[in-house]
């Protein structure tokens, strides 16, 4: 007889191991149908389109989940370092497409919705983007997660699920009105719940100092529950964790106040602790000193320690077992890197962590700290670096000021004992003249998945047909696109897939914007927050001067031009504002000019978001990166524009230098002052007036601005702008002005050649190389955290480990 199984070996039969992929085209069938029937309760007669949505996207989620899981095992199986990546933004975009494409099931999924009879991109365009970040911050952080995936680094994603990210941007009269962005009201497939590892963050109360050490007492305490998203690598079966936090009162919220008959209003009150993950803050600096902007950065980095040390102190996947307690081997186990300084708040708490919990010395808890944390700045515009009113943080998180002021009083001791010098308000110059081996320089990246393979699939057929498909994973192999620079048949692919991704965003504008366009025209697209630093008033100043010289010569030859700008503008920032009215004004005015006609159309792309941006970028012939040179950190957008075969008109500035450099300088369009130039200009004091007087051009744009005739009903309309460009402009748009139109004469004459203009676009595209996200990534990985990048593929779920 035999004999009968124990517990434990009837639990064996609970395994990922057993559970069937669903390659092939008949199995993502038979799932999406179940899924419709079981998961959403719905038959073929009532289901919305969003069902079928949903349907495809647990199909496909399946796919993932049991690769999600092998994942984690295979971590606590060989236990690497682990890298923890904060950030108060993750611009992820959608989902469904980027998982397909990772994942190898883009063409059977086409195949069986096909033979549904339903259109995938229908299905895909009912997914709401992920917006949970302002532009670039967010985007490079859902780049990274991509690559880190893709080189097998065990890596999680920390953040905030907002339930409102970056709002919505509705063009109402020429002006921006923002909605909110309820991105979860119909749910979302893609996340799950994980309230077991809900973790409690306090605020306010007071530290006391005892004999048995200091203790941070009378706090109102916030719980965050942790929601977890699946990030796949490319094909290698690896699929990490962004795990974001959202805020939940706990049960005994203001329970006093039940115990007086106050409980409507203790329930109500509720809210105001979940308010802290409600609202993405938008990028304008206008929330310095707001108290629940401070609440986000602490309540983010509050629980992520707490489930880093928790993790690191744990024996195997989900155990609750502490088997790991010296914390000393933190530093060769565990890496946290703090995006910009929103996280900041991670040195302080992990000290008070390790001091006042821990009961770690000072002096080993700062090694510990210092070992294991890095910080990545990514602008030196002063106003992008956050002040906190001191009396705010006092009241808030008192031990961390406590931290602060400690860890401020030490640096300065050893820094007068070893250097004797003075300490003031130091700049990062001073810091790193102190500790050079504290600093690093990296160039940002973009992942090839998305911003290629995805979203310009005929491009990188096109490519891989030529060289094969590795340099999805290794986008330096594009450089062996130089070897057909000069052929034919290449040259017109290229070309044609250009055309063809030009008609596609023609179809979308007519159809999402009532504007028809010439898809012969030159596509030239400026896409970014709108700021003065990025310079869209001089790509305004560029478009009244061509709407001159066609009107003044009707009857010559232009290069016709498609102008597209597209970006949001914080809610506060009044400027940015009414650079979007003056561009929409220019627009009303230039379409619907019978003698210009589709010779220059000027669109406003509402809404600019992840989603658009794959349209759009595609299908670009010129990329405007025109900011003042000094003044961009780096930019990743124009990264994107160069891998998809459009070419760039910028200055010395960001990553347009190193653009310049890898596709050579004479294959882009280089313009206007250096940073030495501007340096010198401020010095000398940079004088508006002079150019205006010197460039009838110039003067002639300017007075149409300021005289109405892009604003015949409200001729002042815009004369607080006409008065920043004329009395205070930081970014000397009108210095640039000159060489900006010159270099666009450039720009019309080689379009006319497209044969030579596509071999300089060829140029760009094999200079892409340094620009992928591996690439940053494996330096990160190499020469901050600690660990190796691996190509290699783990076992898939169904193969044994």
């Amino acid at each position: 007889m035999a004999k009968p199984l124990t517990d434990h070996e009837r639990r064996k039969q609970i395994s990922v191991r057993g559970l069937a992929g669903v390659e092939n085209v008949a199995d993502l069938k038979t799932n999406f149908n179940r899924h419709l029937h079981f998961t959403l309760v719905k038959d073929r007669n009532v289901a919305t389109k969003r069902d079928y949505y949903f349907a495809l996207a647990n199909t496909v989620r399946d796919h993932l989940v049991g690769r999600w899981i092998r994942t984690q095992q295979h971590y606590y199986d060989k236990d690497p370092k682990r890298v923890y990546y904060l950030s108060l933004e993750f611009y992820m975009g959608r989902t469904l497409q980027n998982t397909m494409v990772n994942l190898g099931l883009e063409n059977a999924c086409d195949e069986a919705i096909y033979q549904l009879g339903l259109d995938m991109e229908e299905l895909q365009d009912i997914e709401e983007d992920a917006g949970l970040g302002n532009g670039g911050l967010g985007r490079l952080a859902a780049c990274f997660l991509d690559s880190m995936a893709s080189l097998g680094l065990a890596a999680y994603g920390y953040g905030i699920r907002y339930e409102f990210g970056i709002f919505n941007q509705k063009i109402v009269n020429g002006w921006q009105v923002e909605e909110a962005d309820d991105w979860l009201r119909y749910g979302n497939p893609w996340e799950k719940a994980r309230p077991e590892y809900m973790r409690p963050v306090h605020f306010y109360g007071r530290v006391e100092h005892t004999p048995e050490g200091v203790k941070w007492v009378d706090t109102q305490v916030v719980l965050a529950l942790p929601y977890d998203t699946p990030v796949p690598g490319y094909r290698n079966n690896i699929v990490n964790t962004m795990r974001l936090w959202s805020a939940k009162a706990p049960c005994e919220f203001n329970l006093k106040d039940f115990n007086i008959g106050g409980y409507i209003q203790a329930v109500l009150d509720r809210n105001l602790a979940e308010n802290i993950s409600r609202v993405l803050y938008p990028n304008d600096n206008f929330f310095e000193g707001k108290e629940l902007r401070l609440k986000q950065e602490y309540f983010v980095v509050a629980a992520t320690l707490q489930d880093i040390i928790r993790r690191f102190k744990a024996s195997k996947f989900g155990s609750t077992e502490f088997v790991r307690l010296d914390l000393a081997k933190m530093p060769d186990k565990v890496a946290i890197q703090l995006n910009d300084t929103h996280p900041a708040l991670a040195i302080p708490e992990l000290m008070r962590i390790l001091v006042d919990i821990e009961k770690l010395d000072w002096e080993k808890a700062w090694d510990i700290v210092t070992r294991t944390c890095a910080y990545t700045n990514h602008t030196v515009l002063p106003e992008a670096l956050e002040r906190w009113p001191v009396d705010l943080f006092q009241n808030l998180l008192p031990r961390h000021l406590e931290i602060i002021y400690e860890i401020n009083r030490r640096h300065l001791e050893v820094k007068r004992e070893s250097k004797r010098i003075l300490m003031r308000l130091l700049q990062f110059k001073d810091f790193y003249e102190m500790d050079p081996e504290k600093f690093q320089n990296k160039t940002n990246g973009i992942t090839p998945r998305r911003w290629l393979v995805m979203c310009n699939p005929g491009l990188a057929e096109v490519i891989a047909e030529r060289i094969g498909e590795d340099y999805i994973r290794d986008l330096d192999q594009l450089k062996k696109l130089l070897d057909f620079v000069d052929d034919n048949a290449f040259i017109r692919d290229v070309a044609k897939i250009k055309q063809e991704n030009k008609l596609k965003l023609a179809a979308h504008l007519e159809e999402h914007y009532k504007v028809k366009i010439n898809a012969n025209s030159m596509f030239d697209v400026q896409v970014k927050r709108i700021h003065e630093y990025k310079r869209q008033l001089l790509n305004c100043l560029h478009i009244i001067t061509l709407y001159n010289r066609i009107k003044n010569e009707p009857n010559k030859s232009w290069t016709p031009r498609t102008i597209m700008i597209g970006g949001k503008a914080a809610p506060g920032y009044h400027t940015a504002k009414m650079i979007i009215k003056l561009i929409t004004s220019i627009g009303d005015i230039v379409n619907n000019d019978p003698v210009v006609g589709d010779r220059l159309k000027v669109i406003f792309l509402e809404n600019y978001k992840v989603t658009l941006a794959e349209k759009v970028i595609p299908a670009a012939d010129l990329s405007e990166q025109i900011s003042t040179a000094g003044t961009e950190a780096s930019g990743t957008g124009n990264m994107k524009f160069m891998l998809n075969g459009a070419l760039t008109i910028g200055t010395m500035d960001g990553a347009n230098v190193e653009m310049a450099e890898e596709a050579g300088e004479e294959n882009l369009f280089i313009f206007g002052m250096r940073v030495e130039d501007v340096e010198a200009l401020d010095r000398k004091g940079y004088d508006a007036a002079s150019y205006y007087n010197r460039i009838p051009e110039l003067k002639q744009a300017m007075d149409q601005i300021s005289g109405g005739f892009f604003s015949p009903d409200q001729p002042g309309l815009f004369k607080d702008l006409v008065n920043m460009l004329m009395h205070h402009d930081r970014f000397k748009v009108f210095a640039d002005y000159e060489d900006y139109i010159k270099c666009q004469e450039k720009v019309d004459a080689l379009y006319k050649d497209p044969k030579e203009w596509t071999k300089k676009v060829i140029h760009n595209i094999a200079g892409c190389g340094k620009f992928s996200s591996d690439r940053t990534i494996s330096q990160y990985a190499r020469e901050i955290w600690g660990m190796e990048p691996s190509l290699e593929k783990i076992a898939a779920p169904d193969d044994p480990r």
